[in-house]
């Protein structure tokens, strides 16, 4: 074959591939170039992972923008400091974004709910996805068997009832003795936490006596331990979750932003109903974590609300869970 026939021979492939191009463009309807519409579907609002025999399962109630975090977070601070440090973490200086994470953990004989996120009631607002995110992972609501609430403010106890119907019709209930004692006193009346305390007498009462009412130290389950972490409100509790020499720790409302609350475990939340008694657990708390190297749960952390801390001066560097329980 000569130098000739091949280029002869290329010549006319690359003169057909053209042509057959140019055909298949002319019979190519216009529609296929138009713009795609956007998708407004949503992603997942679960995450799930092993810890040791346990499966662990977050979930995502919904997501709130609102102003700040300045001065709900630093509210002792200069808002131009707070400002400084949302700049500095690339994170916006007026507005944030704040998420709402029920815990499910399957140890194998229990289905356990850590709290309710906002229920029927804040629907309408985008959040009380939990039923939803839950049936998504693979359960229902009547397969919970117990659900633990780590406090009683609206957001973790909302999902609690459907109306005058429970939501979980086969769950027994477990909650802190100094948590409902706080808010079921009549001394709630008048102050500014009767909101509250209407909340409770309208989602906790009703299931009061299926409810195991526990002091701190106490057990859910073997392998769940609660621990006292008081200050966001009286009877905040923290839990400890351990599973074939694996350990996991559900802080809660311990820290309610994940570059606020943790860079600067000192500054004030407005949310705490104790502030100076909430420093003084978020430190004790953060620092186990790091110190013991353990991965934690927080119910506003950005989800799916799971990651380490890393030590850094006086505070903690936010690392997020990734594939650390998938190998």
């Amino acid at each position: 074959m000569t130098s000739y026939e091949i280029s002869r021979r290329d010549l006319f492939l690359a003169s057909s591939a053209i042509a057959g191009g140019l055909a298949m463009s002319q019979v190519i309807p216009d529609s296929a170039a138009a713009a795609v519409p956007l998708s407004n579907v949503r992603s997942p609002g679960f995450k799930r992972f092993k810890l040791g025999e346990f499966e662990v399962t977050t979930l995502l109630d919904g997501l709130r923008l609102s102003d700040g975090p300045f001065p709900t977070f630093g509210a002792d601070q200069s808002q131009e400091k707070v400002a400084a440090l949302m700049r500095a973490n690339f994170l916006p200086e007026t507005k944030f974004v704040n998420g709402f994470a029920p815990v499910l953990i399957n140890t194998g004989t229990e289905l356990i709910l850590f709290d309710t996120g906002f229920g029927v009631a804040g629907r309408d607002n985008g959040f009380g996805q939990l039923e939803a995110n839950m049936k998504a992972a693979g359960y229902t609501p009547d397969q919970v068997s117990i659900v633990v609430i780590t406090h009683m403010h609206g957001d973790h106890i909302g999902g609690l009832m459907n109306g005058e119907t429970p939501a979980f019709a086969n769950a027994r209930y477990i909650a802190g003795q100094i948590e409902y004692d706080f808010w079921t006193d009549p001394a709630r009346a008048g102050t500014p936490a009767e909101a509250g305390a209407k909340g409770v007498a309208s989602k906790v009462k009703p299931l009061a006596q299926k409810t195991t009412f526990i002091k701190a130290g106490d057990a859910v389950v073997s392998g769940i331990t609660s621990e006292a972490a008081y200050g966001h409100t009286p009877g905040h509790m923290i839990f400890h979750v351990e599973s074939a020499g694996k350990r996991l720790v559900l802080t809660a409302d311990t820290a309610n932003h994940y570059v606020a609350a943790l860079q600067h475990p000192e500054w004030e939340v407005a949310f705490d109903a104790d502030r100076a008694k909430a420093i003084e657990t978020r430190k004790r708390v953060l620092d186990m974590i790091a110190a013991d190297r353990v991965p934690f749960i927080g119910y506003h952390m950005p989800f799916p609300s799971a990651g380490y801390l890393d030590r850094q001066g006086s505070g903690y560097r936010f690392v997020p869970v990734t594939y650390q329980f998938d190998v």
